[in-house]
């Protein structure tokens, strides 16, 4: 991943209802939810989820698919953990880490 396209990704979960769209999108899998199911789940109006919508596919972290009426949307795990690639490849000064190891600055 490349430096802009970290911060397209960053800058668009830098928003708690986008950010709370996203985190609900990876915990439904790779089916995905309608929009419908989103806008139940989230409580906000139709046109501030599509823009919130817009704005996290436009930065990669979503996509969508049409089945008949209804549009679902699913995350993009790809981008997601080249994302969290991104952020650790220089973790633990190039050392292999391991899931809630604390870094070796100390920092908890």
């Amino acid at each position: 991943m490349e430096i802009f396209e970290a911060i397209k990704a960053l800058s668009s979960l830098a928003h708690e209802t986008r950010l709370g769209i996203f985190r609900l999108l990876v915990q439904a899998g790779t089916s995905g939810l309608s929009v419908g199911e989103i806008n139940n789940a989230m409580q906000i109006a139709a046109p501030t989820l599509s823009f919130h919508l817009k704005e996290l596919a436009n930065a990669g972290l979503v996509s969508n698919r049409h089945e008949g009426r209804f549009i679902y949307y699913q995350a993009n795990y790809t981008v997601m953990n080249d994302l969290l690639a991104y952020l650790t490849e220089n973790c633990c000064q190039g050392e292999p880490c391991l899931p809630g190891d604390v870094c070796k600055t100390g920092a908890k």
